[in-house]
């Protein structure tokens, strides 16, 4: 499969994102079994939304660029 060779260069402020969207995808995981985020939900699944829609759309940005 090439899609896993190909080869990108991510800034730092770039990997903010992912890292967030990957921080509130656990965090949501980790409110499905506490109660005391249960009240967060709503606005960690937005967050979550967010941040992996823009580090998708920022990675097929920078594979189109690198073709």
């Amino acid at each position: 499969m090439n899609f896993f060779k190909i080869k990108t260069s991510w800034s730092n402020a770039e990997l903010i994102v992912l890292k967030l969207c990957i921080a509130t995808a656990y965090v949501l995981i980790g409110a499905y079994f506490h109660a005391f985020f249960r009240q967060y939900d709503v606005v960690v699944l937005v967050i979550f939304g967010i941040t992996c829609i823009w580090s998708v759309y920022s990675w097929i940005k920078k594979m189109k660029a690198a073709n």
